[in-house]
């Protein structure tokens, strides 16, 4: 199956099997996310999450960059609107940002970032919220807000103190330093570093493995173990005997057992009614 793209071709999403690829599509600017490219994103998320064929996802980046934070344009336009509407204007830009970032964490799917080039401030956040990183040798990362006197904004204050530890955390942030794959790999920052030229089919290769299980029990799973850290153990009980009450009643459970039941009576007769 293949995914039209969507809106403008800011972002372009596409597969042929359980696989999706979304690609950050404004090369020219290095794909910095605007308005239009956050609306089109958001959109292709949703898709993804309704597609029940789509079992994971890759996030990469057109051209040489994966993603260089938010767009030029859009902080002058922040600034050049009436003192008074600075404050709230930026609130509201804020709360669509945080929400295209949510959704990509939380899509019920395994997420991958092929990051294949420089991921820096948002662009940094955005490859950070999904569940697993692979990096080219080309790629670059960079918490570079306070280059330009900002915070993270796109969610890197939660995610990358729970990749790399709260005091490198504070390292990396405040100081804005660009990281390159070998050490982002020995920090915990990514997970795998693999060739440029191999990288789509790598990141393809994992993201289908990752998809392989049981749509509901990873869906269920996943958004159990991204809350963790915010809850005891007893909530971790207790979530994990709420989920697993829905997947005793799923189709793919109810067909594995019937399939393991069905293997040991076969295995039973083969050895003339012995125990196996």
């Amino acid at each position: 199956m293949t995914i039209e793209s969507t809106g403008q071709n800011a972002i372009l999403l596409e597969g042929d099997g359980p696989v999706a690829i979304l690609t950050l599509n404004r090369p020219a600017a290095r794909n910095a996310i605007d308005d239009d490219m956050r609306a089109e994103l958001m959109a292709a998320l949703d898709r993804v999450a309704r597609t029940d064929s789509i079992k994971a996802l890759v996030v990469t980046g057109a051209g040489k960059g994966f993603c260089a934070g938010g767009d030029v344009k859009s902080m002058q336009a922040r600034l050049s609107v009436p003192p008074g509407e600075v404050a709230l204007n930026g609130w509201r830009r804020q709360q669509r940002t945080h929400h295209a970032v949510s959704m990509l964490h939380a899509l019920p799917k395994p997420t991958i970032a092929a990051v294949n080039g420089a991921a820096t401030g948002l662009g940094c956040d955005v490859a950070l919220c999904c569940d697993f990183i692979i990096a080219s040798e080309a790629a670059r990362f960079a918490m570079s807000y306070i280059l330009r006197g900002l915070i993270p904004d796109g969610g890197g204050m939660y995610f990358l103190p729970r990749r790399v530890g709260l005091a490198r955390a504070k390292e990396l942030i405040w100081t804005g330093r660009t990281v390159e794959p070998e050490e982002a790999l020995r920090l915990g920052m990514i997970d795998r570093v693999t060739r440029a030229e191999t990288l789509l089919d790598d990141a393809r290769a994992w993201a289908a493995e990752l998809g392989r299980g049981a749509p509901g029990a990873l869906a269920l799973s996943k958004g159990i173990l991204d809350a963790t850290f915010e809850h005891s153990v007893e909530d971790v009980f207790a979530q994990g005997s709420q989920a697993q009450a829905i997947c005793y009643s799923s189709r793919e459970h109810q067909e594995s057992v019937a399939a393991f039941l069905e293997g040991v009576a076969k295995r039973r007769a083969a050895k003339g009614g012995d125990a196996s």
